[in-house]
């Protein structure tokens, strides 16, 4: 059984229950102290969906507090936390981040970089137990039951 957290918006996972009930999955709807998706048989891991680098970028920007009080309470229990990101077809790896344009430079020097995002990205996993992967929106709900499939984060092969 799957547990989605209560706070993902039901237009936002339409098609990750599509798939899910495809797979002939079990799910319901409950608060999760961390992360979105965790499989009860595996307690241990989360499954954390970001809708794209411009969410990460706000997350390891003017979120940080709260996003790494949320990786420490994460921590606290035990838990690894694996942040996918649903950013498209061009960013398939960490590495791929380096590259990623971020749209706001456009309007304010400011923003991150795809350089500078890497690099924070990067920190946070190799100074937590998480681990940052990637998809298209299409794939999410399959990408997720292949995350949660064995229990340690390590995808099983179709």
């Amino acid at each position: 059984m799957v547990i989605i957290d209560t706070r993902e918006k039901d237009r936002a996972i339409g098609l990750i229950k599509r798939d899910f009930d495809k797979a002939g999955v079990e799910y319901r709807r409950e608060k999760l102290d961390v992360g979105d998706y965790m499989d009860t048989n595996c307690p241990w891991l989360v499954v954390d969906r970001k809708q794209n680098l411009l969410e990460v970028a706000n997350n390891v920007g003017q979120d940080l507090p709260r996003f790494l009080r949320e990786i420490k309470r994460a921590e606290a229990q035990g838990v690894k936390i694996i942040f996918l990101v649903e950013h498209g077809y061009s960013i398939a790896s960490l590495k791929d981040v380096q590259h990623w344009k971020n749209p706001r430079l456009k309007d304010s020097p400011l923003a991150i970089s795809g350089e500078r995002l890497y690099q924070k990205m990067l920190a946070l996993q190799n100074g937590h137990n998480i681990e940052w992967r990637f998809c298209i929106k299409q794939n999410t709900g399959k990408k997720i039951l292949k995350i949660l499939g064995d229990g340690n984060g390590e995808e099983k092969a179709n």
